[in-house]
């Protein structure tokens, strides 16, 4: 039997084919938030309540970073083929904010830079679950 197409870790966050996150946009005031909201703006400054789905930038710059070596606690699944991963805070520069991910399977601190550019892609987390990640260029 056939196994079930790998489906997103959170449904509207990102998309796929192709990979780009998902954000929502204040229309009084254009500030743009990930991951989307979806009952009013945030900002201080601002009373506005419309928010539109926006696609946000696929790449970026790596702002910061961290080694992931710890098995994640309960209630998270973390099977017992838990690999240490790193995570990087990818600086979007046309929407001014900061996404956090998992760096591409294979890729590890020692290959990162603050200041590097990466690109958004899509890896299976675990079988049948997708994320998205950050592969430094």
């Amino acid at each position: 039997m056939a196994q079930p197409a790998p489906e997103p870790v959170v449904d509207g966050w990102f998309t796929v084919d192709p990979p780009r996150l998902t954000g929502t946009r204040c229309t009084a005031c254009g500030t743009v938030y990930f991951p989307p909201q979806t009952l009013t703006c945030r900002n201080p400054a601002c009373d506005g309540g419309d928010l539109v789905t926006t696609p946000l930038s696929d790449r970026g710059r790596i702002w910061s970073y961290a080694d992931a070596r710890y098995r994640p606690p309960p209630p998270y699944v973390s099977g017992e083929d838990f690999e240490p991963y790193a995570v990087a805070a990818v600086e979007l520069a046309a929407e001014r904010i900061i996404v956090l991910g998992q760096v591409a399977r294979g890729v590890s601190v020692e290959d990162l830079a603050v200041g590097m550019e990466a690109e958004l892609i899509v890896e299976e987390l675990d079988p049948g679950h997708l994320v998205w990640k950050w592969r430094p260029l």
